[in-house]
């Protein structure tokens, strides 16, 4: 699910219809689903761990703070929705406003994809900034209450168990809130499945992609003017394939610069080590820029992700009642696609249109279904990108749409296989190489690739016919 393919946030759909609700976690995800919760409950409490502050500083429950961070378009545009002024707001704290299709420089599979044929705006900052900056607004808003230093340690439960009734948390002592709504975004460690299986229901199933990854960080100095960004996406096949980076420009004059090594092979924390492993890259702009210019951290952070993992909660027979997950508590994807906040709001924008479609009757399953063609797109792509790679490990999606078209290639591989089947995925791997590689002369299949990945657009459009045919049957002048 898209900005092309789902409604926009819509404020004349919604109505009260209960007195509270609780979100637990203040991530981008806890953030935009309070901003959502309080066109539909009285009050809306947020319970934080961290100690929130207004300056720009990396939460301890997000340690993966100090790295690239993109908002994508498909999760800019509902955040703008939702929260009248973001963007003027994050421009005027030190954002910067860029064209990915002229400034965005970005490597695949052999060389630099085409400039596209259209301007795609792109909003830049730290994740310190964005955060801060929707926290800002959503604080702002009737009815919602921000309370940090809370440690969440348990659902209040029903006696028969069918339903949560609230939340007990520390915060000097033990607090017990009610409520008739409580939301869990508190990410990748969230602990609702130990809690379902304490209390007779079934954990729900999981799916795991392993990629062995690190990504280590450092922010350096950028002239005021210059507002190129740098990606070096994966590319099979191609000598240090797995090693990828990419540099963004940021609020202070600043370039972040993230480095990421997959399968064991991780960048290193020292100066020396960091520049030579950005010296394996195949083109010199980031290796360049981390000479020319004056690195302002002192420290190359370094953040582990041994694994992408999807929950699906939509398979589950039996949910309690008054309770729903949302963010990388359901879903956490390989960071090197920086889809986690832009999926994470358009799930909190499928929440507006599931109460305000059917208010609470029957409100997880509803919406565990729904967000499920949502997460269905980036975890494709993803998904995608990672079985490239020969040493990648985990769940291969079971059902993957290959367009007609490619079903006769499939067909044809399968009857020169030895009688060993082609994996859908295989054949989808062999179109988008195929797709990638005329992006790099083409400006509307570099567009059409751009839009997809930004969340504009559904799969589909790559394999739409007009741009199959450049693909498939490209012009000898091209």
């Amino acid at each position: 699910m898209t900005l092309e393919t789902v409604p926009r946030y819509n404020s004349e759909q919604t109505d009260i219809i209960d007195q509270h609700a609780i979100v637990i976690g203040g991530s981008m995800a806890g953030l935009v689903t309070a901003r959502v919760l309080a066109d539909y409950y009285e009050e809306v409490t947020l319970l934080e761990r961290d100690t929130l502050s207004d300056t720009l500083e990396v939460r301890r429950g997000v340690p993966q703070g100090d790295h690239v961070h993109v908002l994508l378009e498909g999760g800019r545009s509902t955040i703008a929705d939702l929260l009248p002024g973001f963007c003027d707001d994050l421009i005027s704290s030190g954002g910067v406003l860029i064209d990915e299709s002229t400034d965005l420089h970005r490597y695949q599979i052999g060389d630099y994809l085409a400039n596209g044929d259209r301007r795609l705006p792109s909003y830049t900052a730290s994740r310190p900034l964005f955060e801060n900056t929707v926290r800002n607004h959503v604080a702002d808003t009737d009815g919602v209450t921000i309370r940090d230093g809370c440690h969440v340690v348990e659902y209040l439960s029903s006696d028969d168990g069918e339903s949560v009734d609230g939340v007990a948390y520390e915060d000097e002592g033990r607090i017990e809130l009610r409520s008739d709504l409580v939301v869990d975004a508190t990410g990748r460690r969230s602990h609702t499945p130990d809690w379902l299986e304490r209390h007779g229901y079934t954990r729900p199933p999981v799916e795991k992609v392993h990629q062995d990854l690190a990504y280590c960080s450092v922010t350096i100095e950028r002239p005021p003017d210059d507002r190129r960004a740098f990606l070096y996406a994966p590319s099979p096949g191609m000598p240090n394939g797995h090693r990828t980076a990419t540099a963004v420009p940021i609020e202070d004059n600043q370039w972040v610069v993230t480095l990421i090594g997959m399968f064991e092979d991780h960048p290193p924390t020292t100066r020396d080590g960091f520049v030579e492993f950005a010296d394996s890259l195949p083109g010199p702009d980031i290796a360049d820029l981390l000479r020319e210019q004056s690195w302002t951290t002192d420290e190359i952070t370094k953040y582990p992700f041994p694994f992408s993992q999807r929950r699906r909660y939509e398979h589950l027979d039996e949910f309690p009642e008054d309770l729903l997950v949302i963010g990388n508590a359901i879903t956490s994807f390989n960071p090197i696609y920086g889809q986690g906040m832009s999926v994470a709001a358009l799930e909190a924008l499928q929440l507006h249109h599931t109460l305000a479609d059917g208010g609470q009757e029957n409100l997880a399953p509803r919406f565990f279904d729904s967000i499920g063609e949502i997460i269905d797109i980036p975890w494709f792509l993803a998904v995608c990108s990672d079985f490239t790679f020969p040493q990648t490990e985990g769940d291969k999606p079971q059902r993957v749409p290959v367009p007609w078209f490619l079903a006769s290639i499939k067909s044809f591989l399968d009857t020169t296989s030895d009688g060993a089947e082609t994996h859908d995925l295989d054949v989808i791997n062999w179109y988008l190489g195929e797709l990638i590689q005329t992006a790099h002369t083409d400006p509307i299949v570099s567009d059409a690739f751009s839009r997809v990945a930004r969340l504009e657009k559904p799969n589909e459009a790559l394999f739409a016919p007009e741009i199959a045919q450049r693909v498939l049957q490209p012009s000898p002048t091209e």
